[in-house]
């Protein structure tokens, strides 16, 4: 086991995407703003670009909706967005377990 340096957190061999994550050597504050509007959208924009350049973007999403990121952009996608990506996702399990 390794660590991911900037919160020295255990790093897991499904977790070295992070190794190749544009973000790895960016300012956090870019990809966390506080608020959601000024200088924020402007930040939470940026962030969704650098993102759209990243070669790990679906493995970054895919951690921050299993281990319920609330804070932040993740894999290109707001707080908000992953709000809504989750809802749909527990609609569909709903959906599939009343299917059956």
């Amino acid at each position: 086991m390794t660590t991911t340096g900037y919160l020295e957190m255990p790093c897991t061999a499904q977790d070295e995407w992070r190794d190749d994550a544009l973000c790895r050597n960016t300012d956090p504050e870019l990809f966390f703003p506080i608020g959601t509007t000024g200088h924020a959208v402007v930040a939470i924009e940026e962030a969704k670009r650098l993102c759209t350049e990243c070669k790990v973007i679906s493995e970054c999403l895919d951690f921050a909706l299993d281990t319920n990121q609330d804070s932040g952009v993740w894999g290109g996608h707001s707080e908000e967005e992953r709000r809504a990506i989750r809802r749909v996702r527990a609609a569909e399990a709903r959906a599939a377990r009343l299917s059956s």
